[in-house]
């Protein structure tokens, strides 16, 4: 069985705090946000709402990706959330 690894962004609310990670278990990861099981940025700021991710096989390209994005200006990451997810609904509840 293949690994997988996943870029994601998890949100505050819409066109709110946003926070950029990467996992090895996006649906563990992305629980652990949502009920500030995490200390630190995400459980400060209220960032529980998975509003992107993507997959990939290795995780030197989800780490690449992960840096990409971070270096993204914030205009350009809304516009990719709002390109994947126009709802910005919380897609921990489709995992």
């Amino acid at each position: 069985m293949n690994k997988s690894y996943w870029v994601y962004i998890m949100a505050s609310r819409k066109n709110g705090t946003i926070y950029i990670g990467v996992t090895g278990d996006l649906r563990r990861r992305a629980w652990e946000h949502h009920e500030g099981k995490i200390a630190g940025f995400t459980k400060k700021y209220c960032v529980k709402n998975l509003v992107y991710y993507a997959e990939y096989a290795y995780i030197q390209d989800a780490l690449e990706r992960e840096l990409k994005l971070k270096a993204w200006s914030r205009s350009k990451k809304l516009a990719l959330i709002e390109n994947y997810n126009p709802q910005w609904e919380d897609l921990r509840l489709t995992l």
